[in-house]
């Protein structure tokens, strides 16, 4: 470390952040970023969270893994990397509420992912086939518009996702969502 405040910087920022382990963490290294961080520089930064109780499954049992392995803003990187991994933690548990045929919790989670990145187009796309799969069209086609407006090879996808029933629209439906 550059020098003898880092670590304590870093205990301290940890002891007084809340929240998720993930969050907490990235608050202590930020902290000692900001108190001199490595002498050798800024070039990398990794953070790997494991469930407390192991289940034997390394897949099941590693919550977050992620690494910025060359960038000259690591931590920033990192941080945005987290959130973007929080992004897509709604946007699995809006699916399995959808599953559960738990609309209005699956509508919350979707709404959570995608005010976080609201240019991201993906999680606007998924919500819109949610929302037509579960008999909610008309809030759907202004979503699926929107979405084509801005990038044209979502709506060569579309119907490409009746087939394998990914999207589960009449024929009459879908020509609504794609024109």
């Amino acid at each position: 470390m550059l020098n003898d405040k880092v670590w304590p910087a870093m205990a301290e920022a940890f002891e007084k952040s809340n929240g998720p382990i993930a969050e907490r963490m990235m608050t202590a290294l930020e902290a000692a970023e900001n108190t001199g961080g490595d002498i050798r520089g800024k070039q990398s930064a990794a953070l790997i969270v494991f469930k407390v109780k192991p289940t034997g499954n390394v897949w099941e049992d590693k919550l977050v893994d992620l690494r910025v392995d060359d960038n000259s803003e690591p931590l920033i990187e990192l941080r945005r990397l987290l959130k973007v991994h929080r992004a897509y933690e709604h946007m699995n548990n809006g699916d399995l509420a959808v599953e559960k045929n738990d609309m209005a919790k699956a509508m919350l989670e979707y709404s959570a992912a995608m005010k976080m990145f609201p240019d991201n187009l993906e999680m606007q796309y998924w919500t819109a086939v949610a929302l037509a799969n579960n008999n909610r069209l008309d809030e759907a086609i202004p979503i699926f518009k929107n979405i084509f407006l801005k990038n044209e090879n979502w709506k060569i996808l579309t119907p490409r996702l009746v087939k394998p029933g990914l999207l589960n629209v009449s024929d009459n439906d879908l020509k609504k969502i794609i024109e």
